[in-house]
């Protein structure tokens, strides 16, 4: 099995995304579990926002900043605000509806209408992702 390779993020964020009738296109936003900086390249590649190897680089060209194609971790991330452990997903959970209810202030994403949050467990062992969306 490939370590750098997060096959549960990858299935979840899937089924999520079935669930929800929607394609990666749709998503405005991505709270990633990123308890660990590798976490988050090796999500985006996984999700698919990124191609393997390449999720790193998305961070360096500015695409997962507030105004970049997919803004990720927009208050901070785990990094920032601290792991909460088994609270994270709740984190990620309002985070999001902060975004989608046009409520977070500076850190707002511009017209923000789907969300995916994703919380791993273990090492990346587990995943669980949701998508979020305005309901007009």
């Amino acid at each position: 099995k490939d370590m750098l390779y997060f096959d549960t993020a990858q299935i979840s964020a899937g089924k999520a995304m079935k669930q929800a009738g929607i394609l990666l296109d749709h998503i405005n936003l991505f709270e990633y579990h990123d308890v660990f900086s590798i976490y988050a390249a090796l999500q985006l590649e996984a999700v698919g926002f990124a191609m393997k190897g390449q999720g790193w680089k998305l961070a360096e060209d500015g695409m997962i900043g507030l105004k970049g194609k997919i803004p990720c971790a927009t208050m901070g991330g785990m990094k920032a605000r601290g792991f909460p452990g088994g609270a994270a997903g709740v984190y990620q959970a309002v985070e999001a509806a902060l975004q989608l209810r046009g409520q977070a202030e500076a850190n707002q994403v511009t017209n923000a209408k789907t969300a995916l949050i994703q919380s791993l467990g273990g090492p990346a062992s587990t995943a669980v992702s949701h998508i979020l969306q305005t309901v007009n």
